[in-house]
């Protein structure tokens, strides 16, 4: 039986509004809590109607969220957290209202935000849940839990290994992880390469930062890269050069995910060989290898058909794919001369886009919007159009309402090797008339208005007086002033002209200096970009609604685009390692 403490739990939860929070974030963290107490008492075996009663008023909490909050950067994650909970509401009371309800609010967040990460699972887990449903007692077949959403505080899994297998019709690299987590994958070129990005992942130490190498095989996926990211993310790159098409599928206990990548030419293996990469365990043999991942052996090849591919062997080598075109010279900068990064031929592969503020730092405050909430919004929305431009590698510093040391982001994007840092940034002021765009790069202040905004945005750094010297020698020393002043006139354009479009009277503040901490020690161009003032009453209206953030991320795009372009014309892919 549930305890009485367990039972006066809940209706303590059930009475509390569902309105009751003030902010979306604190109204996303009270859903949180509610969830997690209602967990607790949910897989009981004697749950009661008290407990589904308790569910449904959790989900209503989280509703409450998009209904108030409808374009914070939470309503995605409350959508997926409360179809979540309602699934599994439906496998242990079997009610089929909380599999409508369920179907429902995941269909909603696909539509109303389709920008979001978890919009792409949707109809996996519409597809799974149909596909996995009895027909007469569909409750038994609904998962017991959904992938966690991003911003989840999950225990941090551990990649083990990953092998790749030659076999007759594809390529299989198998990543086996110590259980299930939530990912994203993608298809990129220039070069071409799938990457997948495991949530609250770590790679075990012999692949930490490694670079797999199969160079004893001439097929397909020659190597398998794996990088550190913000958020305890994992990204695992796999060279596709030759890669038709690929299909992705896990397989449990234990859990692996499996990557069956299909030559462009199928049929050109005779047999199966297993490849082990230049760094990693000792070979292992077919036998360990079906009992290591849960798999049948391959079917031999029958004589004949391996004759047939001998004869073929001394068939003319189709030609090698055109060199790509030559580089075009750099354009001038915006003040007629070359700098040292156009003098040196350099381009733009990796980009950091930073949200500025975040957690108990929420920035600015205007009327049903704060700073940090829209930032990221914004943030996330130009991620998703930059993951599009072939040969491009975005980093982000934050995907949640998180706190992130301003020295911290920098630090992410040294790090990470980029080659250009945009902190994304909205403006206040004790005058409500005060409206309009402006961005900044590093540099002593040149004027009252400039220092004032440097002494607003650096109001959450952790550093004393002792960094003084150094922080002043490092603006001093600047040497991507230049190419950071050509970007942030490059970015200030933009927004101008593409706001202007649905906001005639938007200001140009124009492109300004200033001593930005989260600026300092930044390795490559950075600039900050204050897209608007959220004390100003129709820029806050604006700023609101969904398709004026998405104006503000293509500008951003159009911005980084006409960037790269000025670089170089053609072959803008920098390696990384």
């Amino acid at each position: 039986m549930l305890s009485r403490i367990a039972a006066l739990a809940l209706i303590a939860l059930v009475a509390r509004p569902a309105d009751a929070a003030t902010s979306a974030h604190a109204m996303y963290v009270d859903g949180l809590a509610r969830e997690d107490a209602v967990r607790q008492v949910l897989g009981d075996a004697d749950a009661t109607a008290a407990v589904l009663k308790a569910v449904r008023s959790t989900v209503r909490a989280y509703e409450a969220v998009v209904r108030e909050y409808p374009t914070s950067g939470y309503c995605d994650n409350a959508l997926w957290q409360a179809g979540r909970l309602e699934f599994d509401a439906f496998a242990r009371f079997g009610d089929p209202r909380d599999r409508a309800a369920g179907v429902r609010l995941l269909r909603m967040l696909a539509s109303e935000y389709p920008t979001s990460k978890l919009a792409k699972q949707v109809p996996g887990q519409l597809e799974a849940l149909d596909a996995r449903a009895a027909p007469a007692a569909a409750a038994d077949a609904v998962p017991a839990s959904l992938p966690a959403p991003a911003g989840a505080a999950d225990p941090i899994a551990t990649i083990e290994r990953i092998t790749r297998d030659v076999l007759p019709d594809v390529v299989r690299v198998t990543i086996a992880i110590d259980r299930e987590v939530h990912f994203h994958e993608e298809r990129i070129d220039g070069p071409p390469r799938v990457f997948f990005d495991f949530a609250s992942t770590r790679a075990a130490d012999p692949l930490r930062d490694q670079t797999l190498r199969f160079e004893r095989d001439a097929d397909i996926v020659r190597q398998v890269r794996l990088g550190r990211h913000p958020d305890h993310t994992t990204r695992v790159v796999l060279d596709a050069m030759g890669v038709a098409r690929y299909n992705v599928y896990p397989l449990y206990h234990p859990y692996r995910l499996v990557i069956d990548c299909i030559r462009a030419e199928p049929a050109q293996r005779p047999q199966a060989a297993t490849v082990v990469p230049a760094r990693g365990p000792a070979p292992l043999d077919a036998q360990r290898i079906a009992a290591d991942f849960g798999t049948r052996l391959p079917t031999p090849v029958p004589a004949a058909d391996v004759q047939s591919v001998a004869s073929r062997a001394s068939e003319p080598v189709p030609p090698a794919a055109p060199a790509p075109p030559p580089a075009t010279p750099p354009a001038r900068n915006h003040d007629g001369g070359f700098s040292m990064a156009r003098q040196l031929g350099l381009g733009v592969s990796r980009i950091v886009i930073d949200p500025g503020h975040g957690g108990h730092d929420p920035g600015a405050k205007g009327k049903g919007i704060t700073e940090a909430d829209l930032v990221l919004d914004v943030a996330l929305r130009l991620e998703q159009l930059l993951n599009r431009v072939p040969g491009v590698e975005v980093v982000l510093t934050r995907r949640t309402d998180e706190f992130v040391p301003l020295e911290e982001r920098t630090a992410i994007a040294n790090r990470e090797g980029a080659d250009l840092f945009l902190s994304i940034h909205a403006n206040a002021s004790r005058s409500a008339q005060a409206r309009g765009i402006e961005t900044y790069f590093l540099n002593f202040a040149s004027n009252l208005s400039a220092a004032a905004v440097a002494a607003r945005e650096n109001a959450a750094s952790a550093q004393t007086m002792g960094a003084l010297p150094d922080s002043v020698k490092a603006i001093a020393l600047n040497n991507k002033l230049d190419e950071s002043r050509e970007f942030a006139t490059d970015v200030q354009q933009a927004l101008v002209q593409r706001l202007r479009r649905s906001n005639r009277s938007v200001r140009d503040l124009g492109v300004k200096q200033a001593p930005f901490a989260v600026l300092i020690g930044a390795a490559m161009p950075s600039v900050l970009a204050e897209i608007s003032f959220v004390t100003n009453p129709q820029e806050a209206r604006l700023l609101r609604s969904g398709a004026y953030r998405q104006h503000i991320a293509e500008a951003l795009l159009q911005a980084i685009r006409q960037y790269q372009s000025s670089l170089k014309q053609h072959a803008t892919t920098v390696a990384h390692q």
